[in-house]
């Protein structure tokens, strides 16, 4: 069983996914910091983010892990480092990818299919698992998505603002697996929401598309 939660940045995927799937007992993975690792290996070999050959490459080499909310590339903890500024700017275009996304696409199906899992990213429930029993679209006004990301970095909304506004227009506008809603994807507007209203929101949601728990044992 697969939960499917996507949306754009700053609106509390993360957060969220995580401890849904603490609640549930399920697998938490982090699509994005997938990419953020490639990102980082691609930053550290000074390669170009226009070489896509090599970037795909570079993506099928790489030996990303996530174990207990920790990202491990080439048996390295970069857990941190991947949330550095320039690793997430340098993530952004790296994802843009066709090449990396169809590499990821495959690990992060691997990975799925090891058992339950929660998967956050902006092509779960439209691309990667398109069958998912559970698919959700997380959003917020892009104000609140600042707000929370500059919070998160201890920097200013504005300057983080700009960046989101970015990343938006490429996320949406890529051709490869571009960030939209699935058309059978439930939409939760988080602006007006706290972490525990959300994940009960959610929580709510796994418990109507999985006949009120009767597959799953989910908390009431």
């Amino acid at each position: 069983m697969i939960i499917a939660i996507d949306g754009p940045g700053g609106s509390g995927k993360s957060t969220v996914a995580r401890a849904v799937a603490r609640r549930l007992g399920f697998t938490y993975i982090d699509s994005g910091a997938m990419y953020r690792a490639v990102a980082l290996w691609a930053l550290r070999l000074g390669m170009s983010l226009d070489d896509l050959h090599r970037l795909e490459q570079l993506a099928r080499e790489a030996r990303i892990e996530l174990p207990s909310d920790r990202v491990l590339l080439n048996g390295e903890d970069v857990t941190a480092e991947i949330r550095e500024p320039r690793v997430s700017e340098a993530a952004s275009q790296v994802a843009a990818c066709p090449g990396v996304r169809r590499a990821m696409r495959e690990e992060q199906r691997r990975i799925g299919s090891a058992g339950p899992a929660v998967m956050e990213g902006r092509d779960i429930g439209t691309v990667v698992f398109p069958d998912a029993r559970v698919k959700i679209f997380l959003d917020a006004r892009p104000e609140t998505r600042a707000e929370r990301r500059a919070a998160e970095l201890g920097t200013s909304v504005e300057e983080v603002a700009s960046e989101l506004a970015a990343r938006d227009e490429r996320d949406r506008s890529r051709l490869e697996a571009p960030l939209t809603q699935a058309p059978d994807a439930e939409y939760l507007d988080t602006t007006h929401l706290s972490l525990d209203q959300v994940e009960e929101a959610v929580l709510k949601l796994v418990r109507a598309r999985t006949s009120n728990g009767k597959d799953h044992k989910v908390p009431a």
